[in-house]
């Protein structure tokens, strides 16, 4: 299996045209780019959020073009600490356009499965997913290009059931 960098899937926010919508299905990620923020932040300690600034300026460029940048975080509760800090850094993500929903694991419908072995995934335009893969410890290993018509209809499918049932950021309260 071939897999793009981070960097070459966060390429793709060039190259789509609508929308680009991200399903979360973890409770726990490790990114080498977080990882010192996160830290502090179980510490106490202040962070300049200085290490998000190139996403920032990638979404608010993207959303700017009235493009959509959605995701649904599927989570435990009670959250996991990972997630308790990805909650409180959600307003920035929000004050750049992106549109976040929360579902927690037991309000997912019955009979739900999730395609592509349960992994997350980006669908930009209905059309193209780049399925995140991990190793144990949740870093990302890089992201597999499907462009199958079957899989993208079942992960549309998803997303539109997802998001119809997932709770408004602003809304949810852990």
């Amino acid at each position: 299996m071939d897999l793009i960098t981070p960097a070459q899937r966060d390429e793709l926010f060039s190259s789509f045209e609508r929308d680009a919508f991200h399903l979360e299905l973890r409770d726990e990620y490790g990114s080498p780019t977080e990882e010192s923020a996160y830290t502090r932040w179980q510490r106490g300690e202040p962070d300049d959020y200085a290490w998000l600034g190139s996403w920032k300026k990638l979404m608010q460029r993207v959303t700017g073009e009235g493009k959509t940048v959605r995701r649904v975080r599927v989570v435990s509760e009670p959250h996991s600490q990972y997630v308790g800090w990805e909650h409180s850094l959600t307003a920035m993500n929000i004050e750049v356009g992106e549109d976040i929903r929360w579902l927690p694991r037991h309000l997912v419908p019955e009979g739900v499965t999730y395609p592509l072995d349960g992994n997350d995934w980006w669908l930009y335009d209905d059309r193209l997913l780049a399925v995140g893969h991990f190793d144990d410890e949740g870093r990302v290993l890089g992201s597999e290009i499907v462009e199958d018509p079957a899989i993208v209809a079942e992960c549309l499918r998803l997303r539109d059931l997802l998001w119809s049932v997932a709770i408004p950021h602003s809304e949810y309260k852990p």
